[in-house]
């Protein structure tokens, strides 16, 4: 279902918590504000306040916003018991939300890296690399999504490290949320689309990222982005951000095909070309990664401009979701074939409709 209908089923879903309905199930999970965890519909915990609850379609959705799974009712566990070597490596993950664990820190700990991520991925159902990444851009994206005005108590609630918030958004966008003041920053917003949350970075420069929160390679980008401008990277408002979640807003409502954000300079010459042949596509279109390489006067770099092509990050207004094989097929892209699927759908629609307007007009 989409997110709208999911949403409107908010109610439903509430009274489903409340008499600990089993059948829901595998339908939703439950994220408390007030405790920063999420949980089962059948969790044993007392319940919640209904203004103190969101629901989220499952755990990938609920880690990214930010909150970590409940202890009683284990929203993450898919395979019965969960081993000590998992439950081991998942609170190690709560301690070092600033810092990712890679193989040598396993190794250190005498655990064998395969056999760490066969057992994370067969009882908690995703691997143990997206888990990680889902907890610590979770953790630093709570403030974006709450807004600039967070108080310190309310970022270490729920958190088992009281740091871990902190140091989490520290490390990702280089100062802590309270301290934008003094320093040159890029300001950074999290909007709700019906596909899921979009981070949209801005400065008076113009839009530089935005993308799905749960893209893999996001984070990278974002420090990547930090290092070469030296800004730092806070939550907060700015009018390029207001008018982002606006447009975005009208696109999604099917009621506007071409966006009129300012876009930063960004990127390398072979890549500013092909982000703007990205534009000449019209709504409801499609190209291939061979015909953008013609277009840009290059027909034997079809690679690079996949490559440039992924390295877009400010997707939907550059809308790379409109390139694809030479075979037809989608390809890859960062938000994953589903929404780009949905995204192609949506703008033929779009697209159709205004062509019957125009011809009844005629």
């Amino acid at each position: 279902m989409s997110t709208k209908q999911f949403t409107q089923r908010s109610n439903e879903f509430f009274c489903a918590l409340k008499r600990r309905d089993a059948s829901y199930e595998g339908i939703f999970v439950v994220g408390v504000r007030t405790t920063g965890i999420f949980c089962r519909p059948t969790c044993p915990a007392r319940k919640p306040l209904r203004a103190n609850v969101e629901f989220f379609p499952g755990k990938s959705e609920a880690l990214y916003a930010g909150f970590r799974p409940c202890l009683r009712c284990k929203p993450m566990n898919v395979g019965g018991t969960v081993p000590p070597l998992v439950e081991t490596l998942r609170l190690e993950v709560e301690q070092r939300l600033a810092e990712p664990l890679r193989d040598r820190d396993l190794i250190d700990m005498g655990i064998e890296p395969s056999t760490a991520r066969r057992q994370f991925q067969r009882y908690f159902g995703m691997s143990f690399h997206a888990y990680q990444r889902a907890r610590r851009m979770g953790s630093a994206l709570a403030a974006v999504r709450n807004g600039s005005n967070v108080l310190d108590t309310q970022l270490a609630h729920g958190f088992e490290s009281p740091s871990g918030f902190r140091e989490a958004f520290a490390k990702l966008f280089g100062a802590a949320p309270s301290k934008a003041n003094g320093v040159h920053c890029l300001y950074a917003r999290w909007i709700e689309t019906p596909l899921g949350a979009i981070l949209a970075l801005a400065h008076d420069s113009g839009l530089c990222v935005l993308d799905w929160v749960d893209r893999r390679g996001l984070e990278r980008e974002i420090v990547r982005l930090r290092q070469k401008t030296k800004f730092a990277i806070v939550p907060g408002d700015h009018p390029v951000l207001e008018q982002a979640e606006r447009e975005l807003g009208e696109y999604f409502a099917g009621t506007r095909t071409r966006f009129t954000l300012p876009l930063a300079p960004r990127g390398t010459d072979f890549q500013r070309l092909v982000w703007e042949a990205l534009l000449q596509i019209p709504p409801g279109e499609t190209r291939s990664y061979a015909e953008i390489a013609k277009r840009i006067g290059a027909p034997k770099a079809v690679r690079a401009v996949a490559r440039a092509n992924g390295d877009n990050f400010r997707g939907i207004v550059i809308p790379c979701h409109r390139v694809i094989g030479s075979d037809g097929s989608l390809t890859g892209y960062g938000g994953g074939l589903a929404r780009k699927q949905w995204l192609l759908d949506h703008e033929r629609s779009m697209a159709q409709g205004v062509s019957a307007a125009s011809a009844n007009a005629a």
